[in-house]
């Protein structure tokens, strides 16, 4: 049985035949299933933080490209984001500044494209820091 490849696929599947592994006495299988089945959750929520990541920077940067355009659901989007993540955070100790910083540049890239995209011009914005991000407060009346 190939456990990478079961718990990419399927971990409750990968759940159910560590169970199994564990009911026949086979400890070192199971051991190795279960290392798989936290790696593949591990690689799960990483990319779920990417993704807030990415969508918290892309609505900031058409927050400052385009202010005349700000509105409650733009300031809504950038505080669920930011509450998604600190959720990851929070489950996931792990996923800590650290990894946010190792995401970072990549994250800035898909998010910058897409705020083009969708506001169909170009942004001036050219990077991003922390207190951009996490601490800057995004609501409308604020400068």
């Amino acid at each position: 049985m190939s456990w990478q490849t079961l718990s990419n696929e399927s971990p409750y599947k990968t759940a159910v035949a560590v169970k199994h592994e564990l009911e026949e006495g086979r400890l070192d299988e199971a051991a190795i299933g279960l290392q798989e089945l936290i790696d593949a959750l591990s690689r799960s929520e990483k990319r779920a933080l990417k993704s807030q990541l990415t969508r918290l920077m892309l609505h900031i940067i058409k927050w400052r490209t385009q202010p005349e355009r700000r509105s409650l659901s733009w300031a809504a989007s950038i505080a669920d984001a930011r509450d998604e993540i600190a959720d990851i955070r929070e489950e996931i100790p792990s996923l800590n500044e650290r990894v946010i910083e190792d995401l970072w540049d990549k994250a800035f890239v898909i998010a910058k494209r897409n705020a083009e995209a969708e506001m169909g011009r170009l942004s001036s914005v050219s990077t991003l820091s922390w207190q951009d991000l996490f601490e800057t407060d995004y609501s409308l009346g604020s400068d």
